[in-house]
């Protein structure tokens, strides 16, 4: 029997992360999650500074054994005093489907909350159904923002040769729509004016048929940034067994 996030979070610890040992212990994971190079790799120093300049940077620990972290650093925009963005996010592989990450974001926003910081960003592979469903539906996350080869090529294997296109997803965390989430109700969205529709073997043609993956990517990269252009932004996403949706429509302020 499946056990609910409950009872699987008692056995989960999410706290900030404070000495070196720690923080290795976070780019430890980054060669274990993604495969990244050496190079790419973000080094101690960079959490250490996060730490000490406003950032954000959690661990997630099962009994003594961390087992995924989230770094986040300060930013300034225009209309916006200030806000979050959390830069990576990461859970080996045992512990994904276990609410870790879910505990991770939820010790973000607690601590944005206390400090008064209305928003948090972060962008994400559109290609990665999974993490899609996660922002939108099960942390209340729209996107509003689509960047090209935002990161270019990278060793990761995860990003499986393709561009490194992404979605900026802003988590208005003091919203009446994340509120409602964190509380377990209903999503709130608007009226759907268009989809933007993904399938749900994408994962399977990254890796056995990288030249479809790329068409696929370039087409809903079109798409994305049609919609954005007319002020549309995404504010739901739906899953089935041979395809996926972004849903899209206006998105009032609040």
């Amino acid at each position: 029997m499946e056990r609910s996030e409950t009872e699987v979070l008692t056995e989960i610890t999410v706290r900030a992360l404070s000495s070196h040992d720690e923080h290795a212990a976070a780019v430890r994971l980054q060669q274990e999650i993604w495969g990244f190079a050496d190079v790419e790799l973000l080094p101690v120093r960079l959490f250490v500074v996060a730490e000490k300049i406003g950032g954000q940077v959690f661990g997630a620990f099962d009994g003594g054994r961390m087992v995924g972290f989230c770094l986040s650093i300060p930013g300034i925009k225009a209309g916006v005093q200030s806000y979050l963005h959390s830069h990576m996010l990461g859970v080996l592989t045992p512990w994904r489907d276990r609410h870790v990450g879910r505990a991770l974001k939820l010790a973000q926003r607690q601590d944005a909350l206390a400090r008064g910081i209305p928003l948090i960003e972060w962008t994400f592979d559109p290609l990665e159904i999974k993490n899609a469903f996660f922002n939108i539906e099960r942390l209340g996350a729209i996107v509003r923002r689509y960047v090209l080869n935002q990161y270019g090529a990278t060793s990761s294997h995860l990003h499986g040769s393709l561009p490194t296109d992404r979605c900026v997803a802003e988590w208005w965390i003091d919203s009446r729509r994340v509120e409602a989430i964190a509380a377990g109700q209903p999503l709130e969205r608007p009226a759907i004016e268009a989809r933007i529709e993904v399938p749900a073997s994408i994962g399977t043609l990254r890796r056995s048929e990288p030249a479809e993956a790329r068409r696929i990517q370039a087409a809903i990269s079109e798409s994305f940034l049609e919609c954005f252009r007319t002020g549309l932004a995404v504010v739901g996403f739906e899953r089935s067994e041979t395809a996926c949706a972004y849903l899209l429509g206006k998105w009032p302020s609040e």
